[in-house]
């Protein structure tokens, strides 16, 4: 499948950037072949020959144009545009601009890391595996040596949700009627709901949760920060708090979060490449041998990923042991809502997330790497 038409857009620095998504998320329709902005003017070219068309709404609602798509590593959006999934007049690349990237420990002991950070550099930060290995095992597992060298750790935060009756080529999803996702009003998961199940399954989101981490979103308007946890909607189609003139920049982890003893265990038909069907994150800290505090995220099982709520009071100044990591899993499996937005059924998936949460909180208990 070839890509649709559109115009690359390559700012060489933040303020170029957010310029560009200014001008042309707001200016849908005209033929724009660059723009002067600060310093050095930004390229722009045709890519292969396409049609672009208008985004359609769903649930009733009339075509939605969304002009101008962010690119990074490009390891979810290429395919997304091959499917026409979306078609953009624009695509802002983001891999000119050097202060995007890097890991930078700070006075106070916590991190920063730049939105283009690649998932291999995560992976291999000797800084990372030390103080927050539950990152670095995360990203590890994300796809293939050879995409994790492509994609980045703002990309994985901000990766589309998946569905079966979503990610398909235009044909497959016209003749079945479209989605309430894209281009249709039905949801075929669950027939007669107006809610967009399609499931978040990136890897290393239900890891920064569990770190506590919080996130940098710059536009023209000038730079926000929240808590990850606040990004995420739970819905599968507006999935993230992500105005169309905003990009994510930068990524936050406490130096409170350092220390923890971490595990990431994940579900996929296929030992590397694949998307996670199920994923779970833990992280603890020990005190004399009973749980000082630990944290429990999962993903690929729910519209965004998820704390699970309860775990840190059930684990607190226990003793793990057998029952009680059962216990902790059993909460985990109530808190997962998968449906059939994948290849295994969900009743598989919810106990898959009851079986890795066991596992892990008992190598986090013993630290151990599983």
């Amino acid at each position: 499948m070839s890509l649709p038409q559109f115009k690359l857009l390559r700012p060489r620095t933040m303020d170029e950037a957010v310029e560009l998504l200014a001008k042309y998320s707001s200016d849908a329709g005209t033929d724009h072949v660059g723009t002067a902005a600060p310093g050095r003017p930004a390229r722009a070219w045709f890519a292969r020959a396409g049609s672009p068309q208008n985004l359609s709404g769903g649930r009733g609602r009339p075509p939605l144009h969304v002009p101008v798509r962010i690119i990074a590593g490009g390891t979810d959006l290429i395919p997304s545009l091959r499917q026409r999934l979306f078609e953009p007049e624009y695509v802002l690349d983001l891999r000119g601009i050097a202060a995007l990237r890097g890991i930078k420990p700070k006075p106070d002991g916590g991190v920063e890391i730049g939105a283009l950070t690649t998932l291999r550099a995560i992976e291999r930060s000797d800084f990372l595996r030390q103080h927050y290995p539950v990152l670095a095992e995360a990203a590890a597992t994300v796809a293939s040596p050879v995409l994790r060298n492509m994609g980045t750790i703002g990309g994985n935060i901000c990766l589309d949700t998946r569905c079966l009756w979503y990610n398909q080529s235009l044909t497959w999803r016209k003749g079945c009627g479209f989605c309430i996702k894209k281009d249709g009003d039905l949801c075929h998961v669950a027939p007669g709901g107006l809610k967009c199940w399609a499931a978040f399954s990136g890897d290393t989101p239900p890891a920064l949760l569990c770190l506590k981490a919080e996130i940098e979103i710059a536009s023209a308007a000038g730079v926000r920060r929240l808590p990850l946890r606040d990004f995420y909607t739970g819905l599968g189609d507006t999935y993230r708090k992500l105005a169309p003139n905003e990009i994510v920049t930068r990524v936050f982890l406490p130096a409170s979060s350092a220390g923890y003893r971490g595990v990431y265990r994940k579900l996929r038909v296929r030992g590397s490449i694949d998307y996670p069907l199920a994923g779970v994150a833990v992280v603890m800290k020990r005190s004399n041998g009973h749980v000082a505090d630990a944290r429990v995220g999962i993903t690929a099982v729910n519209p965004a990923p998820l704390l699970v709520e309860g775990a840190p009071e059930l684990l607190a100044g226990k003793v793990v042991d057998e029952a009680l990591a059962e216990a902790v899993g059993d909460l985990a499996a109530r808190t997962a809502k998968p449906l059939t937005t994948s290849a295994l059924t969900p009743a598989y998936r919810r106990e898959m997330i009851r079986v890795f949460t066991k596992r892990a909180v008992l190598a986090a208990a013993n630290n151990q790497v599983i």
